[in-house]
Formats: C-alpha cells, structure tokens, sequence
C-alpha cells in the first residue's frame, strides 16, 4: 500500500536550482502565459485554449486533491515560476501514478530534469511507489531525451494518439521502476 498521506500532503521538494511547491492560485498568472504557448500546448496535445480563470480555478483546487500531486517548479535563483509537474492517476493496488511535466520557461537548461529527478526521489521514497508512467508525443525529442536522462524506458507506442493541425502522431509509453537503477 502506498503511503496515502504523503500525496494528501503535498510537499516541498529542493534541489540545486529547482524547488517544488505545492501548486496553488497565487501561481495561476505566472502560468498562464505559458499554458496557452503554441508549443508548450503542441508538446502537451493541449486542444483547449484557457483564461486566466480556469488557470485559477484549477490551481486553487490542486491542494485538495486526494490522488494526485501538483507542483509548481520554482527557479531558485530567482523565483521564476517555470510551470508544473504532476503525479497522477493514482493506481494503489499497483503502486503506480502517472507523471506528466510542463514547462512554460526555462526549457533546455536541465530544470526540467532536475524536477524529474526530485520528484521521482519523492514517488519511490517516500510515496512508496514502484512504478511511474507517462506518454509522451513522437515529435518532442527534448522531451523524451530528458525521461531516458531520468531512467524512463519506453514500452510501447500508441499510434496516431494525436491528431493536431491535420497530422496524426503517435504517442510513446514510457515508466521508471523503483527497481531500475536510476
């Protein structure tokens, strides 16, 4: 069984340049700029267009979720808000979760990976997971060069997952075990 109340509480999570906090309102007008990027909304397979309210409106809710693990990824030298990362779709029989990362600045410097790595520290350790999972789009080298960094291995390929501007891709299933040696 995995350690429930440490997805209930969400924590605080500090490396070297990055600091995970929990995801809350007061972040909403950082991120929204980003959520709405043409390509921060590629990478995700972001179909939505969203307002500043519905960026509020879900980061004000992310605290009181119970399966789930929202962070907001802080620059550390200077308390940039570079966007999310997330565990969820909490599967407690399996001890697994999803995992998912958008980042709205600092794309290309390491953060990102710097995040990956804290919180999966976070998803084996102290969660007590075995197993974390993700999807991730065909076009989005960078993306899947930073997974395999952090010890994703991919699994399988769901074909033609996305359909975007006319042109299907496909999606790659990847996940890290607790087991791997990462």
């Amino acid at each position: 069984m995995p350690n429930l109340q440490a997805i209930i509480d969400k924590p605080t999570l500090t490396g070297d340049r990055v600091r995970l906090v929990p995801l809350v309102a007061a972040h909403a007008p950082s991120m929204f700029p980003g959520v709405n990027d043409p390509e921060v909304r590629r990478f995700t397979g972001t179909h939505r267009v969203f307002t500043l309210e519905d960026v509020e409106r879900y980061s004000a809710t992310r605290a009181e979720q119970t399966d789930r693990v929202d962070l907001a990824v802080i620059r550390i030298e200077d308390g940039e808000v570079l966007g999310d990362i997330v565990l969820n779709g909490l599967d407690a029989d399996n001890l697994t979760m999803g995992f998912r990362i958008a980042l709205i600045a600092g794309r290309g410097e390491g953060h990102g990976t710097e995040a990956i790595r804290l919180l999966l520290r976070y998803a084996f350790d102290v969660i007590g997971l075995h197993r974390v999972e993700l999807e991730v789009f065909d076009f989005n080298p960078r993306a899947i060069a930073a997974y395999r960094k952090c010890g994703f291995v991919e699994e399988g390929r769901m074909r033609d997952a996305l359909l975007w501007e006319g042109e299907w891709h496909d999606a790659l299933l990847m996940a890290v075990l607790s087991t791997d040696n990462i």
